[in-house]
């Protein structure tokens, strides 16, 4: 009995590895991988500039930006932090993953309908009393093949998205000087 047990057992396990075996020597779909980096200056001190890279504080300058958090509650700023972004029928979810003030680095890791994953990695150093060099890298990856696309498209978005990070908070900064009428 324990020997046929055991050739049984021994059967399932050679064709399990057989199995295995086969699927491993399939073509895998390359799944697309991208890096894109930008830079822009604020004209702003650091101490007012990094803060507003937090999800929550975010909001004061990038229009349409409408994050939902589900952790904490009320909305405020911290790392580990997740909420949700709507993106028309889907949805991604993000983590805070770092949010150093003093240090002005603040990342951001979230995936989109189990399809892409993207890295968002800030860092902002200071140009002097009254500007902020602020440097963003995107890294996204596709989760499956019909996804390749869509990261290359975020990649060609992101490419140009220095130019409306700066302008938008030098926008804000400029609208925050003006003396009230």
């Amino acid at each position: 009995m324990k020997l046929t047990l055991m050739i049984s057992t021994l059967t399932f396990l050679l064709a399990l590895l057989a199995s295995l075996s086969a699927s491993a020597q399939k073509p895998v779909s390359t799944l697309a991988h991208t890096r894109t980096q930008f830079s822009f200056v604020v004209n702003a001190p650091f101490e007012q500039v990094v803060p507003l890279f937090g999800a929550h504080e975010e909001r004061k300058w990038a229009e349409h930006w409408d994050p939902q958090f589900i952790y904490p509650n009320p909305a405020r700023d911290q790392q580990g932090g997740v909420f949700k972004v709507e993106h028309g029928q889907r949805s991604s979810v993000w983590i805070n993953t770092a949010l150093d003030l003093t240090a002005g680095h603040v990342q951001y890791a979230y995936v989109l309908n189990d399809a892409m994953t993207t890295l968002i990695d800030i860092h902002a150093t200071r140009q002097g009393v009254d500007k902020t060099s602020v440097t963003v890298s995107y890294e996204r990856t596709a989760l499956i093949p019909e996804a390749n696309g869509h990261v290359q498209h975020m990649t060609k978005r992101d490419e140009g998205a220095g130019k409306e990070w700066g302008d938008a908070l030098n926008a804000y900064f400029a609208s925050k000087a003006k003396p009230p009428k």
